[in-house]
């Protein structure tokens, strides 16, 4: 185990040295953010009672999403992983007397903790001034931002599960391009990365709900609004623990899998 904490402290210091970087993530977030409030404002104005959240919660979903961007978007992968597999460097990490899949779970973890620490403090600290119902709202409730909390770290524990599954997955493939793209657009309209999944027709949202995606962003996002009930609060929690253990398995099985398929040439 301490190992792995040490590939998490490594990677997470290294992670916070690229404040130049944040600093771009963070204006790039405030103008995708107000461009995104904007736009759904266009359409809270036309018949704000056909919307199943208020304009409020939407705009608290939002900012949320920007401020912990680093922790949800699967596209932040990493292609220093890939490259590895692809080229043949991925021998010099098997060569050590660890777990490959733990290793690559713990310095994701730490790559995306990093990237947040640095962007979601200003941004938060900024939406919180923003007029109503511009702005980010109080959770409805310390209950909820408990649950907030509890429910955002299974979402990234979650994120960081999937991604490293499709690591895993590019051992059976010629060019990882091609799943990582299928993967990011999957994962985007799933997720309520484009669009909240309260805004799709009823029937989809149910089936949408149920898959793994929504175990991400969703659920956290959601549950600091207050735009969900008990009942389905501990449904998705309960879905968030089943789909991390599900796709934890899997990924350990298709590691286990992969690496005695693995054939590396040359000196």
């Amino acid at each position: 185990m301490k190992k792995y904490l040490s590939f998490f402290r490594l990677r997470f210091l290294m992670g916070l040295q690229y404040r130049a970087a944040a600093l771009g993530g963070i204006a790039t977030q405030f103008a995708w953010g107000f461009m995104e409030i904007m736009i759904f404002r266009a359409f809270y104005r036309a018949d704000a009672a056909a919307f199943p959240m208020s304009f409020s919660a939407t705009a608290s979903y939002i900012w949320l999403q920007q401020a912990f961007l680093a922790l949800f978007a699967t596209w932040m992968m990493e292609k220093e992983i890939f490259d590895a597999i692809v080229n043949g460097n991925i021998v010099y990490e098997l060569c050590r007397p660890i777990s490959i899949y733990n290793m690559w779970f713990s310095r994701s973890m730490a790559n995306r903790l990093s990237r947040a620490v640095l962007r979601c403090f200003p941004i938060l600290a900024f939406a919180v001034f923003i007029p109503k119902p511009y702005g980010i709202a109080l959770p409805a409730s310390l209950w909820h931002f408990v649950l907030f909390l509890l429910t955002l770290l299974l979402g990234l524990a979650m994120t960081v599960s999937l991604c490293v599954l499709v690591y895993i997955l590019a051992f059976f493939t010629i060019s990882p391009q091609g799943l990582q793209m299928i993967f990011i657009t999957m994962t985007d309209f799933f997720a309520g990365a484009l669009i909240p999944l309260p805004f799709f027709p009823e029937k989809m949202q149910r089936f949408m709900e149920l898959l793994p995606f929504a175990a991400m962003q969703n659920v956290p996002l959601r549950i600091y609004g207050g735009s969900m009930t008990r009942f389905e609060i501990q449904k998705a929690v309960l879905l968030q623990i089943f789909w991390l253990l599900v796709i934890t398995a899997a990924g350990k099985l298709l590691c286990k899998l992969a690496l005695k398929r693995v054939v590396v040439q040359g000196g």
